[in-house]
């Protein structure tokens, strides 16, 4: 015969790594430091003002 499982705690168990699964996709795409937040953050602005200063004037 084969192996007694409990279906509750399978069920659970499966919902838990789901949700651990979920957490680490988190993580990797919004877990930021504050340091690259601001090191993206001055990187746009740069990108912007180069932008700006290349845009020419409409005659």
């Amino acid at each position: 015969m084969g192996e007694v499982v409990n279906l509750r705690q399978a069920r659970k168990a499966k919902a838990r790594d789901t949700a651990a699964t979920l957490a680490a996709a988190n993580r990797a795409k919004f877990g930021r430091t504050s340091g690259e937040k601001a090191r993206d953050s001055a990187e746009a602005s740069r990108a912007a003002r180069l932008l700006d200063g290349a845009r020419r004037e409409e005659p």
